[in-house]
């Protein structure tokens, strides 16, 4: 009998204990202030990485700078594994 069909063990059909777990409650706000803090800084800026010199709307180089810290915390987290 393979694992996937067993009946026994701690893994049951009925999933993961509720759609509003604490832990999703908690992404989701996190999710809704990051929107609203976005929005709210609309305006044009200038940004200087080193030499080039760039004007774009703030909410983008927020999003950029959040993906950025996204990608670097999910590989070091990965790697830790």
């Amino acid at each position: 009998m393979s694992p996937s069909t067993s009946s026994g063990g701690s893994k049951g059909s009925s999933g993961g204990g509720g759609v509003l777990t604490p832990t999703r409650i908690a992404v989701a706000a996190v999710a809704a202030l990051t929107l609203v803090f976005i929005f709210e800084n609309t305006r044009h800026t200038k940004i200087r990485l080193l030499i080039p010199e760039v004007t774009m709307p703030l909410w983008v180089a927020l999003l950029c700078t959040g993906l950025i810290g996204a990608l670097c915390g999910a590989y070091f987290i990965r790697r830790r594994k």
